[in-house]
C-alpha cells in the first residue's frame, strides 16, 4: 500500500514550487486529500494510489530531462484523477479538473495550462521531439511496461479486472490491438534514460503478452 502521508508531502512540495504567491492560497492539503480519495475509488485495480506513487517515483528518476519537473509532478497527480474504465473521456475530464482546481490552489495560469496539456497528452503518449516535460510524463506513465515478469503479470491482471465488464473475446481483441499499436511505434520511450533502461524489456513484455493473447 502506498504511503498516503508521503504522497501528501510530495503533493505539497510540487504545489508550493508551482505557486507564485502563497499569501492568499487555500490549504494545499485539501487538494491532496481530494485527489487521493479519487485515486482510491473502488472501480480501480491498476490506476490506484500505487500507480500514482510509481509514476511520481519515475519522474524523480527522469527529472533531469524535464524543463519543469514540478509541473510534471502535478500533471501526474491529475493524469488519472478521473477514471471510469467504461468511459473514453477520462483524460479530458481529468484535465478539466486540473483547470478548475489549480488556479484555486494558487497555481498561475501558465502552470495550470501546462498541467492540463500534459494530462491530455496521456491520451496518445506521443510527445513532440522538443516536448521535454511531455516526454518525462509519458515515459514515467509507460514505465510499467518494462517491469519484471511478475510485476508485469500483476499489471495485466489488474487491467483485466478494471475491464471485468468486457467479454473475454472482446477484451483479447481490444488489448491485442493496443499492444500491436505500441509495438509498431519506433520508440516506446522518448527520454535517453527510458530508451536505455526500459525500451528492450518493454518490447519483450508486450510481445510476450500479445503471443499469450493470440493462443
Amino acid at each position: 500500500m502506498a504511503d498516503l502521508d508521503d504522497l501528501r508531502s510530495r503533493w505539497l512540495r510540487a504545489l508550493l514550487a508551482a505557486r507564485n504567491d502563497d499569501s492568499c492560497a487555500p490549504d494545499p492539503y485539501r487538494y491532496a486529500d481530494a485527489l487521493l480519495r479519487r485515486w482510491q475509488e473502488p472501480q480501480r485495480r491498476y490506476h490506484t494510489v500505487e500507480h500514482l506513487a510509481a509514476v511520481l517515483d519515475r519522474i524523480d528518476v527522469l527529472e533531469e530531462y524535464a524543463d519543469d519537473p514540478d509541473v510534471v509532478r502535478l500533471a501526474a497527480w491529475f493524469h488519472d484523477a478521473v477514471y471510469l474504465p467504461e468511459r473514453s473521456t477520462n483524460e479530458e475530464r481529468s484535465a478539466r479538473l486540473a483547470e478548475r482546481a489549480l488556479p484555486e490552489a494558487g497555481v498561475p495560469p501558465e502552470g495550470t495550462a501546462e498541467v492540463a496539456r500534459l494530462v491530455r497528452l496521456t491520451v496518445t503518449h506521443d510527445p513532440a521531439d522538443d516536448d521535454r516535460d511531455g516526454q518525462v510524463l509519458c515515459d514515467a506513465d509507460l514505465a510499467i511496461l518494462a517491469a519484471p515478469p511478475s510485476a508485469y503479470a500483476a499489471y495485466t491482471a489488474e487491467v483485466r479486472e478494471e475491464y471485468h465488464f468486457v467479454p473475454n473475446d472482446a477484451f483479447r481483441e481490444g488489448r491485442s490491438a493496443i499492444l500491436r499499436q505500441l509495438l509498431a511505434l519506433p520508440r516506446l520511450f522518448r527520454t535517453p534514460y527510458g530508451q536505455l533502461h526500459w525500451e528492450a524489456t518493454a518490447r519483450f513484455n508486450l510481445s510476450a503478452e500479445l503471443e499469450m493473447l493470440s493462443t
